[in-house]
C-alpha cells in the first residue's frame, strides 16, 4: 500500500511540475521574450528577440476596413478616326470618308476614396487621356468621374464623384515606414474586384530609372506586395489601416509582378492632392541646386571625413539657395529637422513644400555646422502661385488664362490652346506676349489645359519655348528664361 500511494505522489509532483512548466512557457510566449540560439563558432550565443503576439501580422482590420475605400476606375478613349481601310472590300475597291464610329479604347486601374464626399485619387497614367471615366464602388455604385487634376511627374491624379457619406481611407505617415513592416496592397488587378495582397517594405526612397519625364520623381516605396496591370491607382496600407502610398509601378520583364512594385508615399501623395484640390495644378518649389550622393571616391576627392549629408556641386543662379548663402561645396545634413543622405531623400522632403515656404536647413561647411534659412522658388524664379480665378480663368505668371473657346479654336484652325485674356506685370510679358496670343505648344508639346501649361513651365529643366497664335492667324514663337 505504502508503494502504490508513493507513485501516486510521485505522479502527482511530475503532472505538476510538468503544468507548472506548460503555463510559464505559455506565459512567457506570450508577453514575454523568446531566447533565439545562434551559432558562431563552437559555442552557441542567446539572444533575446522580443515577439509579442500583438505585432504577428494580422491584416483583417486594415483589408475589411480599407477594401471598402478602394474603387474601381474605368476609362473610355474614344480615339481618332480610322484613315485606313476597314475590311477587304475597302482595300480592294478602295475607301472614302473615314468610318464616323470610331472604335474606343479602354482602360482600367484603381483608385483610393479620400474624403466622404467624393475625392479620389488615382495613377495619372490609368486615366491620362480618357474621355470618360467611370467609377465603381466596393458596394458596386457607379459614377461618373470629373477628373480635377493630374500631376505626371509623381504619376498622381485626383477625381471627383458626386456623392455624399464615403468610406474613406486616412493617410498614415509614410515617414515612419520601417524596412520589413508588413504592408497590404489593395485593387482591381485583371479586373478582379477588391483583391488585397501582404508583402513587407523593401526599400524606401527608391528611383526607377525608366522614368523619362521632365521633373523625376525618386522616392518610390518599393514592397513585395504582389501588384498587376489594374492594381495602379490602389491603395498601399500599414496594419492600421492607414494609407501609406498609391501603388503606381512594377519592376518586371514579363508585364506581370516578379516580386517587386512601387507606390508614391503618402508624404508626397496627401501634398499633390492638396494642390490639385487647391489649384488643379502642383506647387512645385525649387531649391535650386544640383547634388551628388557621397560615396568613398568622393569623400577621398573632396577630402569629407564622414560619409553623411548630400554634397552640393552647383547653384542655380539667383535660385533660393543662392540667395539664402548657400555655397557650392557644402554639405546638406538635414531639410527641417529630417536628415538626408541622398539626392533622393532631398528631393523627397522638398516635395512637400510650395514656392514661397520658408525652410530651415542645417548645412556642414568645412568643419562646422551652419543653420540656413531658405525661402523656396518655383521654376520660374519666384515664389508666385498658380491661382484660381472667376469661372475657368486661372492666374499665372502675371497673366489670366483659360482654355481657348470653341469658336476661336474653329477660327484658328486649332484643336486646343490657352487664351491669354488679360496680361500684367510678370514672365509672360517680359517674354513680349501680348493680350489675346493663344499659347499651343510648349517646348513642341501641346498644351490644352492651364494645368498642363503650368506643370510644363515648372518642370521644364532648361528654357521655354511657347508657341502661339493670334486671332488674325499670325504664328509666334517666345522664349521664356529660366
Amino acid at each position: 500500500m505504502k508503494k502504490k500511494i508513493g507513485i501516486v505522489v510521485l505522479l502527482t509532483a511530475v503532472v505538476s511540475v510538468g503544468t507548472t512548466i506548460l503555463v510559464n512557457h505559455l506565459t512567457k510566449s506570450k508577453y514575454e521574450t523568446e531566447k533565439v540560439y545562434i551559432t558562431t563558432g563552437e559555442q552557441p550565443v542567446i539572444q533575446n528577440v522580443s515577439l509579442p503576439e500583438v505585432q504577428y501580422p494580422d491584416f483583417t482590420y486594415a483589408a475589411e476596413t480599407g477594401v471598402k475605400a478602394v474603387v474601381h476606375v474605368k476609362v473610355v478613349k474614344h480615339g481618332q478616326q480610322a484613315q485606313g481601310p476597314q475590311s477587304l472590300f475597302d482595300f480592294f475597291f478602295g475607301y472614302g470618308t473615314p468610318s464616323p464610329q470610331p472604335r474606343p479604347q479602354f482602360g482600367a486601374g484603381s483608385g483610393v476614396i479620400l474624403t466622404p464626399d467624393g475625392y479620389i485619387v488615382t495613377a495619372t497614367h490609368v486615366i491620362d487621356g480618357a474621355d470618360e471615366v467611370l467609377v465603381t464602388l466596393d458596394d458596386k455604385r457607379q459614377f461618373d468621374g470629373k477628373v480635377i487634376g493630374k500631376d505626371p511627374a509623381t504619376d498622381i491624379a485626383l477625381l471627383k464623384i458626386d456623392a455624399t457619406d464615403l468610406p474613406y481611407l486616412k493617410f498614415g505617415d509614410s515617414d515612419e515606414l520601417r524596412l520589413g513592416q508588413w504592408v497590404i496592397a489593395i485593387g482591381n488587378p485583371y479586373d478582379l474586384r477588391s483583391t488585397i495582397t501582404a508583402g513587407i517594405v523593401s526599400a524606401k526612397g527608391r528611383s526607377l530609372p525608366s522614368y523619362d519625364g521632365e521633373f523625376k520623381i525618386e522616392a518610390f516605396i518599393q514592397t513585395d506586395a504582389a501588384v498587376n496591370p489594374g492594381n495602379s491607382g490602389g491603395a498601399l496600407v500599414n496594419a492600421k489601416g492607414e494609407l501609406v502610398g498609391i501603388n503606381t509601378a512594377i519592376a518586371t520583364r514579363t508585364g506581370s509582378y516578379s516580386g517587386y512594385s512601387f507606390a508614391v508615399p503618402s508624404s508626397i501623395t496627401r501634398k499633390i492632392v492638396d494642390d490639385l484640390r487647391k489649384y488643379g495644378t502642383v506647387q512645385r518649389a525649387l531649391l535650386g541646386i544640383t547634388m551628388q550622393d557621397i560615396t568613398g571616391d568622393l569623400a577621398t576627392e573632396k577630402n569629407i571625413k564622414d560619409i553623411k549629408g548630400v554634397y552640393i556641386h552647383e547653384l542655380l543662379k539667383d535660385g533660393a539657395a543662392e540667395k539664402a548663402g548657400i555655397r557650392a561645396g557644402d554639405i546638406l545634413l538635414q531639410v527641417e529637422g529630417v536628415a538626408v543622405n541622398s539626392g533622393t531623400a532631398v528631393q523627397e522632403q522638398i516635395n512637400r513644400f510650395s514656392p514661397g515656404d520658408k525652410i530651415e536647413l542645417l548645412l556642414l561647411r568645412g568643419n562646422k555646422e551652419v543653420n540656413v534659412n531658405v525661402t523656396l522658388q518655383s521654376q520660374s524664379g519666384d515664389t508666385e502661385l498658380v491661382k484660381e480665378g472667376k469661372g475657368d480663368i486661372t492666374n499665372f505668371l502675371g497673366a489670366q488664362l483659360r482654355p481657348v473657346p470653341k469658336e476661336l479654336r474653329d477660327q484658328l484652325k486649332i484643336r486646343s490652346g490657352i487664351e491669354v485674356v488679360s496680361i500684367e506685370e510678370g514672365k509672360l510679358r517680359e517674354a513680349g506676349i501680348r493680350k489675346g496670343f493663344v499659347i499651343t505648344h510648349i517646348n513642341q508639346k501641346t498644351v490644352a489645359t492651364v494645368q498642363q501649361l503650368a506643370l510644363a513651365i515648372q518642370t521644364a529643366q532648361r528654357g521655354v519655348l511657347i508657341e502661339g497664335r493670334y486671332p488674325d492667324g499670325t504664328v509666334y514663337y517666345y522664349a521664356l528664361s529660366n
